[in-house]
């Protein structure tokens, strides 16, 4: 193995500088890449999140979803809305996530799909 090699890249370190414990399942966002944590992370402690793979993540209830849709993290709603969706400061665009499933207004999860890319932050 190559001598400077760190770690996979679908997971990462994550420290959790936050001033609340950070859930198992709970979507983080680390810069403009969107990622899940794999196990409780208490404040000021380290731990690891998913940034590519596939994980039920809350939805907007009134959003209409298409698989393979690119979709919008609301952060004011701690769940994925439509890419019909204005984004508001904060919320992330683009290439970060996309619908693994379709999923109609109503329904609260959805299968989405991380990708480990870098989407758009509303400035």
């Amino acid at each position: 193995m190559a001598t400077n090699f760190v770690q996979d890249g679908r997971m990462l370190d994550y420290t959790n500088n936050t001033s609340a414990v950070i859930t198992s399942g709970q979507v983080l966002a680390v810069g403009a890449v969107l990622g899940v944590a794999m196990d409780d992370i208490a404040v000021g402690e380290s731990g690891v999140i998913a940034i590519d793979g596939v994980f039920t993540v809350p939805k907007v209830s009134g959003a209409v979803i298409a698989q393979g849709e690119s979709l919008t993290w609301d952060v004011s709603a701690a769940a994925f809305d439509d890419s019909a969706a204005t984004a508001a400061t904060g919320d992330i665009t683009g290439a970060t996530t996309f619908a693994a499933e379709a999923a109609g207004d109503g329904v609260t999860s959805l299968a989405v799909k991380f990708t480990g890319v870098p989407g758009t932050v509303k400035v």
